[in-house]
């Protein structure tokens, strides 16, 4: 990782020790690219898993503890498979006084099939508020950085989000979840709804880079169904720095438990919802 990317941070404070882990993890995760030896199944046949998201959560939280023993620390590989495992997981940490919240391989299925859009999520809460979230893909060298009241970055300068005022306008991001019977349905009627309205939509596969992506102003809003506090916190945190909102698909405010999310700019924020209230897709 190149240095000009990093923000000038106090050694080993929080976000120094996030830029850290992530910057290690990607690292070695692009090594493994096309190397990777066990592949298994979680939830369903697209909820894949690899020796490679065990080995960067590992990693991660050796780093995270070795700074900061007393920390609480929730990762996707330590947590069962499936919406309520995930759930009851977050249920027991979720009022520490600080949890580091991370996905270590957003974007598994990506980076089995060589798909080079994958990321690695760290975020840190406390007392349940996202304070800090970094977002790296090794496959660009991208850092995403976020601090409570402090903006998001990416190569050391300030995000801002975009300028659209109409989903007419915007370029819009989705993912397809890996539970086939409810979140992967409701989804699809969203899409439905949004693609003939919206300029275009793209889903990349890693719900973390898109919401980077619209704290960066790359994308105008980003939706999914069925999504963890792994998948959103950093990404939560980077948005709204950059001066975006996000909230549940309901139009409630972002808070760990949302798993049904809506990411925007803020100017398309309204309709947006109002779309998939519409199509009965908002959950």
């Amino acid at each position: 990782m190149s240095d000009q990317q990093q923000p000038a941070v106090g050694s080993k404070s929080f976000t120094a020790v996030a830029i850290n882990c992530a910057a290690k993890a990607g690292e070695w995760i692009k090594t493994k690219l096309g190397n990777h030896t066990s592949l298994s199944l979680k939830y369903s046949a697209q909820d894949l898993v690899t020796e490679v998201d065990k080995g960067s959560e590992k990693m991660i939280r050796s780093l995270i503890q070795t700074h900061f023993p007393e920390h609480s620390f929730l990762g996707e590989e330590g947590v069962e498979p499936g919406p309520e495992a995930s759930a009851k997981a977050l249920q027991s940490v979720r009022d520490a006084e600080y949890l580091w919240i991370v996905d270590p391989v957003d974007g598994t299925t990506n980076f089995v099939h060589g798909f080079p859009f994958f990321s690695v999520s760290i975020a840190l809460a406390h007392k349940g508020e996202v304070i800090v979230g970094v977002v790296y893909d090794p496959m660009r060298d991208e850092l995403f950085v976020a601090e409570k009241g402090k903006g998001a970055y990416v190569h050391g300068k300030r995000m801002t989000i975009s300028s659209e005022d109409t989903i007419k306008q915007s370029l819009i991001a989705t993912g397809f979840p890996a539970d086939p019977s409810f979140a992967l349905p409701l989804n699809m009627r969203g899409l439905a709804a949004l693609a003939p309205q919206a300029r275009n939509i793209r889903s990349g596969g890693s719900a973390a880079l898109h919401m980077a992506y619209v704290a960066a102003g790359r994308l105008s809003g980003f939706w999914e169904i069925g999504l963890n506090a792994w998948d959103l916190a950093a990404g939560s945190l980077l948005v709204t720095e950059s001066g975006g909102h996000v909230t549940d698909t309901k139009g409630s405010a972002y808070d760990l438990g949302v798993r049904h999310v809506v990411a925007s700019n803020g100017h398309i924020h309204e309709e947006f919802l109002d779309i998939l209230a519409k199509a009965d897709a908002a959950g």
